[in-house]
């Protein structure tokens, strides 16, 4: 590192962009917000839609595999810069973007961010509702978006996705100490639930009616398998991208870098595999119980025959989605939009402006069916996969691991990550190109076989284009 000249500039820094003097999060902190990420309703929703894309069950569990170790590396990388200088992802950014240009890819963050905050909040209140209707089955007329609703959601649905939108801000509203704790027990209380709705459907479909067999699994040729591992892979790699760019958000709070990489080995492999065949066995259940594959948990749960049961496993699944919502999306945006104007939009202000977005976007429209979830999905990672490849090939590749901290917080001409008026277009040139190439695999009809590659192929074409141009 380098010593800075001058003060910090007001216009680029505030209480919350500067780094942190708070080191509190140990490895079990990053294990619990990773079981709250994996263990929510949206985890368990994309997981099983690939259980259902018809490829056999051990090709699924080795595409998870594969993945899980893909995200894990990439947080790991993605954590050390903002461990050592205590500062978060749209500062990080300053030192591949400039000063001023890292505003652009902060506010693609952003708006991606506002997208899953909004798909998770939707998601939770789904089950909220589906708690209220199998409670009180007379709210059906209110739940019924043709004849009571507006812009594609229910007046029982507004009704609930406003709820759940105020509770997590008032969770936000608190601050990270508080989300912190709110994660900690929000994401491991779900395996109770999980093996508990799994000791109940194998009572009732009985041992001899168990199978790993999902139908419609067919059996295709040895390339064809492999095909549909790779997308697999994508798809669960896109699923966590958003977080793993976010993750110096968190890191930054981390005591050290062994306690983060520890919390991610038990929070990742070893936590996501545990879920997933939890996930697999309740998805197979559902078939010999209710004649039919569910891959919903909440419409899982909903089925059972006790009151107090279908209302604690519905909350509990509500609580889990709701704290990996403000952790890795509600705070991420917060930094992102403070970012913007940081003597003007503290921290808690560019969340509530998050918040909003959130309902402007109607996330319903987004993730309601397996083939949606895919396409947002991959139409996420186009922008997702460049911003994560420039910022580890200029730190780790172009830098070396060389950090100026007081020069991300200063406008002067002769401190680094100036470049041209505060703004790098090597880096703003290379994002765009790999965003337009992304966005071709994901649109051209003739790329269809490789659909879900978009955050491989735009992050890779962005890796080079970056590595190359900027020692030029």
């Amino acid at each position: 590192m380098h010593d800075g000249v001058g003060a910090p500039d007001t216009h680029l820094t505030n209480a919350d962009l500067a780094p942190t003097g708070t080191r509190t999060w140990g490895w079990f902190d990053y294990v619990s917000l990773w079981m709250s990420n994996i263990h929510s309703v949206g985890g368990y929703v994309t997981m099983g839609s690939l259980f259902a894309m018809g490829l056999p069950v051990v090709d699924v569990f080795i595409a998870l595999i594969a993945a899980i170790v893909i995200v894990q590396v990439l947080c790991n990388l993605v954590a050390r810069p903002s461990q050592i200088s205590g500062a978060p992802y749209p500062v990080m950014a300053r030192m591949a973007f400039g000063v001023h240009g890292a505003l652009v890819p902060a506010f693609i963050r952003g708006i991606i961010s506002v997208a899953w905050y909004g798909i998770q909040t939707w998601l939770a209140s789904n089950a909220v509702v589906v708690l209220l209707l199998h409670q009180w089955p007379g709210l059906m007329f209110w739940a019924q978006a043709d004849s009571h609703g507006f812009a594609g959601l229910s007046a029982l649905g507004w009704g609930a996705f406003i709820i759940l939108w105020i509770v997590q801000a008032l969770v936000f509203w608190r601050g990270m100490d508080v989300i912190r704790h709110f994660v900690d027990w929000a994401g491991p209380v779900i395996y109770i639930v999980m093996i508990g709705l799994d000791i109940w459907l194998l009572w009732h479909a009985g041992w001899r009616n168990f199978s790993f067999d999902i139908p419609g699994v067919t059996h295709h040729a040895i390339s064809a398998r492999i095909m549909g591992m790779i997308n697999a892979i994508a798809l669960v790699v896109s699923y966590f991208a958003p977080i793993a760019l976010n993750f110096g958000d968190f890191s930054r709070y981390g005591i050290s870098m062994p306690a983060i990489r520890r919390g991610n080995f038990w929070g990742l492999p070893v936590n996501f595999m545990g879920f997933s065949l939890l996930t697999l066995v309740t998805i197979v259940l559902t078939q010999p119980v209710f004649g039919r594959i569910i891959l919903d948990p909440v419409e899982t749960v909903a089925q059972i025959d006790s009151p107090v049961a279908v209302v604690v496993g519905v909350l509990t699944f509500v609580m889990a989605t709701a704290g990996i919502n403000i952790a890795a999306n509600f705070v991420s945006a917060a930094f992102d939009f403070s970012n913007l104007a940081p003597h003007r939009i503290s921290w808690r202000c560019g969340g509530m402006m998050a918040a909003a977005g959130a309902v402007v976007m109607t996330p319903w429209n987004l993730y309601a069916r397996p083939e949606l979830i895919h396409l947002t999905l991959d139409v996420l990672a186009t922008f997702i996969g460049p911003l994560i490849a420039i910022l580890l090939t200029d730190y780790y590749i172009v830098r070396r691991s060389v950090m100026d901290v007081n020069a991300l917080y200063r406008r002067q001409s002769n401190l680094p990550y100036w470049y041209h008026n505060g703004i790098n277009p090597v880096a703003i040139l290379v994002m765009v190109v790999a965003v337009i190439a992304g966005s071709a695999v994901v649109f051209m009809p003739a790329l269809k076989p490789i659909h879900n590659m978009s955050l491989f192929i735009g992050g890779g074409i962005a890796a080079i284009l970056y590595g190359l141009l900027m020692r030029r």
